[in-house]
């Protein structure tokens, strides 16, 4: 008695014994019922016949048990608990149909729905029980349940750590790709603007510079370098003018070793202020006149007037043809007369007259 008391039920026989005192009430209950239904029309042997009904469904019910998870075993007995199961109740159902309303009672429904919920649920549960096993076997495949659920829930730590991880890489890409479109667009919108500006800037320049040429005198002036520069005053050159001696006001100092002779026959002697001939070019605002190449009548005039002022007094204008000549400038006598006058003519005054008329003089001395 004691070793019994001592056996600790296992789970399968506790399943089992709770499905078996259900099933035993569920047969009592339908005893009691078929036995009222059968026992008017069947009398004493209404009693054995349903004790035998419900007999033989506990005895399939308990025979499924002892086949346990052997589907070919059990598939007989089986089908006979649903057979009895079918009939038993039927019985109650079936009186219940016959008496119409005055003869309702509520065993008579509550009876079948029993037995067919108490069939279900063995049908249900018998799979599920597996066979009888002794303690260390089940101690056995609790381990080893143990080990599998221990790495399923390792699993499901593990793929949730990714789903986080992922969930987060998503987020923060999000947010790089936000900060790097936004960059990007700062950037062009950068370039833009500052396209839009020079562009202005560039065609305002444009216009200016064609507008406002600037002459080659600003070409023209040297810029210093570090450690050659000395501080000087610019040459500020002017107009060609004489003093009341007859010498002509032009900037710088030269030493020109030029000379020639006056109208009086006095010795002529180098100009002290000169200009050079780039300064009178980017005065005049015209290319600086080279030898031997064609020059258009302003580089000429800036040439005889650098030739006519390079020696004191000026110089006529056979001597200053002379040194044209001599110089290697081209250019036809007529041409050359012409702009000489020109010349004269800007000087103005009657120097300029009595100049132009010894030019003539010259000429026709030449002739003859």
């Amino acid at each position: 008695m004691r070793k019994i008391m001592s056996v600790r039920p296992s789970r399968r026989g506790t399943v089992l014994s709770i499905l078996g005192v259900i099933t035993l009430g569920v047969a009592l209950l339908s005893v009691l019922v078929s036995y009222r239904v059968l026992e008017p029309r069947f009398g004493a042997w209404a009693v054995p016949t349903v004790g035998a009904l419900d007999a033989l469904w506990c005895v399939f019910q308990a025979t499924e048990i002892l086949a346990g998870n052997n589907r070919r075993r059990a598939r007989r007995v089986q089908i006979g608990g649903f057979a009895l199961t079918a009939i038993n109740a039927a019985i109650p159902t079936v009186h219940l149909i016959m008496s119409g309303p005055g003869g309702f009672d509520m065993a008579y429904v509550l009876t079948p729905v029993a037995i067919v919920a108490t069939k279900g649920a063995w049908w249900m549960a018998m799979p599920s029980l597996g066979r009888k096993t002794s303690s260390e076997t089940l101690q056995t495949i609790a381990n080893k349940r143990q080990q599998v659920a221990d790495q399923l829930e390792v699993m499901e730590a593990e793929a949730a750590h990714r789903i986080e991880l992922l969930d987060v890489a998503k987020d923060l890409q999000m947010r790089v790709a936000e900060a790097e479109t936004a960059y990007r667009k700062a950037v062009l919108e950068a370039q833009k603007r500052m396209t839009e500006e020079l562009h202005e800037t560039a065609e305002a320049t444009a216009q200016t510079v064609q507008e406002k040429a600037l002459p080659a005198s600003v070409a023209a002036i040297v810029l210093p370098e570090l450690g050659q520069w000395t501080p000087s005053a610019p040459a500020l050159p002017i107009a060609p003018d004489r003093d009341a001696t007859g010498t002509p006001a032009i900037g710088h100092d030269t030493s020109g070793t030029q000379v020639s002779a006056g109208a009086d026959g006095e010795a002529a002697r180098p100009a002290e202020h000169t200009v050079t001939l780039d300064e009178l070019a980017a005065v005049a605002g015209v290319p600086v006149p080279e030898p031997g190449v064609p020059l258009s009548d302003e580089q000429m005039a800036v040439v005889l007037r650098h030739l006519r002022y390079s020696d004191d007094p000026p110089l006529s204008y056979r001597k200053a043809r002379a040194d044209y000549r001599g110089a290697g400038f081209v250019g036809s006598e007529e041409r050359v007369r012409h702009v000489w006058g020109t010349v004269l003519m800007a000087e103005g005054g009657e120097e300029a007259s009595e100049d132009a008329e010894d030019s003539e003089d010259e000429d026709a001395d030449a002739d003859a």
